[in-house]
């Protein structure tokens, strides 16, 4: 952990948190055909950030030096695949779908991070894909990118 690295990350993200809700009050509060407004993810997203960066800037303040002045490396493999996998994603999202762009992306990310564990990347990143999927189209009567047509689901 780098303390002053954390710290001053946390205030950016903090920002950016406050301008992601300080913004979406500006979004018009509900898009043709769907109960879910285009505000709704915007400021949860910010809410969220907020929340994230307070927590971080709370952990910097109670940790200890544990390296002992010894500085950690960034590990910019790892970044760069899944700041690669992040633009595919966001490239081939309306082509593949969510469900399955978004499963696909997910089990590239577990795998990246930590190799292995088949087994609990693929059960997380099923239930995670198609439980957001359901919840956003189905219960909240949003849209999202359905299957792909050439798939013939239904």
């Amino acid at each position: 952990m780098n303390k002053v690295f954390d710290r001053y990350a946390s205030a950016v993200f903090l920002l950016i948190g406050i301008a992601f809700v300080w913004e979406s009050q500006k979004i018009g509060e509900s898009s043709y055909g769907s109960n879910v407004g285009p505000d709704i993810f915007p400021m949860g997203l910010g809410s969220l950030l907020i929340l994230l960066s307070i927590r971080l800037f709370y952990e910097v303040l109670k940790s200890k030096d544990r390296n002992n002045g010894e500085q950690s490396r960034p590990d910019y493999a790892r970044f760069l695949l899944i700041l690669g996998a992040s633009v595919l994603y966001a490239f081939f999202l309306t082509d593949i779908g969510y469900v399955i762009g978004t499963f696909v992306f997910l089990l590239f990310a577990f795998q990246v991070i930590k190799r292995g564990q088949w087994l609990a990347s693929l059960v997380i990143s099923a239930v995670f894909s198609y439980g957001v999927y359901y919840l956003f189209v189905h219960i909240l009567e949003g849209s999202l990118p359905g299957f792909p047509s050439w798939l013939n689901l239904g």
